[in-house]
């Protein structure tokens, strides 16, 4: 039975402390939203962080939630999940809690496919021990860590999620409230680990670190928003599009050489093979567009399903169905 709320009534009271300006808050009103349009009732969702800017998400939320410690939310939304399978848990974590310290706990987590849903915030800088480099910061970047330029390759979340055998990929941005509305309800709806990368703006470590993406002037030619079976089209004129072509994606131009919309690359985020997949979302400046939308979300065994088969398959088979059996088994002693 379905149950009506609004935006409002996952508000928690708590006073929101964010900087001014911080992309959190767009994400904020949209989980908001969004829980709120899924149906569910407000008592079985649960809002699980670890450490950072991001991750005091639960104070803000009407709901259930458990304010983790560095790099371990992966660990404790598992747990919640496997005790209460019919929780919807929330995983909000940022670049450096689930890609640093908290890295191993992230592709095991999306390797076991669990049935959680994963925020991961990337605003590419470490924003609340002031502004050390991350796994995400670009090559070169100058920060509190690295004064003459960091000397790391940063991760993708993309081909970092698909690589470890994830199930579900999805990218966004901070403000764009609406499009985020729809996939965190889909995400909800989805049986396994859905990672959402969302790009997010760090005000006062990091700021503009997606500005070549997200700027009103350049964003329709540098954004790709994917959608299952419609073709892969971009530009400011809706003229360019994708094909795939010797094993690799390439950006044709519509009318010319011949090249009409039919010619165009058709999403399928369905697909099980994931080259596809792998290819859109290593896609990005200034060769191409930043690809966004759900790019794979495929079916797939989910490990809290198979966990509690297998409890209730040993259990069927136990001689033990009680805890006096188990006491009263083997060898026992009277004492007197």
């Amino acid at each position: 039975m379905s149950t009506t709320y609004e935006a409002k009534d996952f508000k928690s009271g708590q006073m929101v402390r964010w900087c001014p300006g911080c992309g959190d808050f767009s994400i904020l009103a949209a989980v908001q939203k969004a829980f709120a349009e899924t149906g569910r009732k407000r008592e079985d969702f649960v809002v699980v962080s670890g450490i950072g800017c991001s991750s005091r998400f639960p104070y803000y939320m009407n709901t259930y939630g458990f304010h983790g410690i560095h790099g371990r939310a992966a660990l404790l939304a598992t747990g919640v999940k496997i005790a209460n399978p019919k929780l919807s848990v929330w995983q909000i974590t940022g670049d450096g809690d689930a890609l640093a310290i908290g890295g191993n706990h992230f592709i095991h987590e999306v390797r076991r496919n669990i049935d959680v849903n994963v925020l991961l915030f990337n605003n590419e800088i470490y924003g609340l021990t002031k502004g050390q480099y991350s796994p995400t910061s670009k090559f070169g970047q100058k920060t509190k860590t690295s004064p003459y330029g960091t000397l790391e390759k940063p991760f993708n979340v993309g081909s970092l999620t698909i690589g470890a055998g994830g199930t579900f990929f999805a990218r966004t941005i901070d403000v764009n409230v609406k499009e985020n509305v729809e996939i965190f309800k889909f995400a909800d709806k989805f049986k396994g680990t859905s990672i959402i990368e969302i790009l997010q703006n760090c005000v006062i470590f990091n700021d503009g670190a997606h500005n070549k993406i997200t700027n009103k002037d350049e964003r329709e030619e540098n954004q790709l928003w994917v959608e299952h079976g419609k073709p892969m089209i971009f530009g400011k004129n809706k003229d360019k599009g994708l094909i795939f072509e010797n094993g690799e994606l390439k950006i044709v131009k519509i009318g010319e050489n011949g090249i009409t919309e039919k010619d165009i690359l058709v999403h399928d985020m369905t697909q099980k093979n994931p080259i596809i997949h792998l290819a859109l979302a290593n896609l990005n400046l200034p060769d191409f567009p930043m690809v966004f939308g759900i790019i794979r979300a495929v079916e797939a065994s989910c490990f809290d399903d198979l966990l509690n088969q297998q409890i209730e398959e040993v259990k069927s088979k136990s001689k033990f169905k009680c805890m006096d059996d188990v006491f009263n088994s083997g060898s026992t002693w009277t004492v007197e």
